[in-house]
């Protein structure tokens, strides 16, 4: 339909040409033939600047709009849509994108040498900001997160086996909302949304992986230890109790001495006891 009128305008020229020619006549266009060509061709410009203005947007998607370098707005709508022709459209995702850092090795809180990457998952928020805020907001987006995970990584130690203390690999849900926290923070100047963020790997860097797994394993064997001597005072402070408030026996000072460490022995020893018989003789 936005040829129409150049063709009809062209056609009538050619067949009133053909008509002069017909009756014998010199063909040379008249005024009305002037102004169908000239009709002819300013409706041909026009129909291919409609047609430059025209795009097709899908969905999750934006189109930055700029004119002569000055931003002009987003459109975000889905569908045929039709902007100024002078305007420049520059694509760009809504979608949701995920990544994984790069492993890096990092000394923990306590200086352990330690090597770590993650998973970010995000999406552009602010199209503009994204696009004239930073030069290129991907590659911002990846260089913030790694120096937030290296920055993570200072904060918090590889493990603990004390109660209550935060630790990389034993407080995940944690350390990731402080992740999160942290490249949000550093990518906000570039109109990015931080959807989640977590530790995608975590390890001993190689060349003290083997010290600190039997530095981990006596930590282990002590807070077991603690757990079991705690539990084995706890029991022999029971039993000395109920044998006192029923009256079963009395004990003096070295005879309670004596029993408390024949328990703590049987409570707290690594190998099964044999029992020695007093028959009194």
């Amino acid at each position: 339909l936005m040829f129409a009128g150049p063709i009809y305008a062209i056609a009538h020229v050619v067949l009133h040409q053909k008509e002069l020619a017909a009756l014998g006549q010199r063909a040379q266009p008249d005024a009305t033939d002037l102004m169908y060509i000239g009709a002819a061709v300013a409706s041909f410009i026009l129909a291919i600047l409609v047609l430059k203005g025209l795009f097709v947007q899908g969905p999750n998607e934006a189109r930055v709009l700029q004119l002569f370098g000055r931003y002009i707005g987003t459109v975000r709508a889905e569908g045929l849509r039709w902007t100024n022709p002078l305007n420049s459209k520059l694509p760009i995702s809504l979608r949701i994108r995920n990544f994984e850092t790069a492993k890096i090795k990092v000394n923990d809180i306590e200086g352990s040498p330690i090597e770590i990457a993650a998973v970010v998952v995000w999406n552009v928020e602010d199209t503009a900001m994204a696009c004239f805020a930073v030069e290129d907001y991907q590659n911002f987006v990846h260089v913030q997160a790694e120096s937030a995970v290296r920055t993570l990584a200072l904060h918090y130690p590889y493990d603990t086996h004390e109660e209550g203390q935060i630790s990389l690999r034993g407080s995940t849900d944690i350390v990731a909302a402080r992740l999160a926290k942290e490249i949000t923070a550093r990518v906000s100047a570039a109109g990015v949304h931080i959807v989640e963020a977590r530790i995608a790997h975590l390890a001993y860097a190689p060349e003290i992986a083997q010290a600190m797994l039997q530095r981990q394993q006596a930590g282990a064997i002590i807070a077991a230890r603690q757990r079991i001597v705690e539990g084995a005072v706890t029991m022999v402070e029971m039993a000395l109790t109920q044998l006192s408030v029923r009256g079963v026996v009395e004990f003096d000072a070295d005879r309670k001495a004596q029993m408390v460490s024949n328990l703590l022995v049987v409570l707290c020893g690594e190998r099964s006891t044999q029992p020695v018989i007093n028959t009194g003789a």
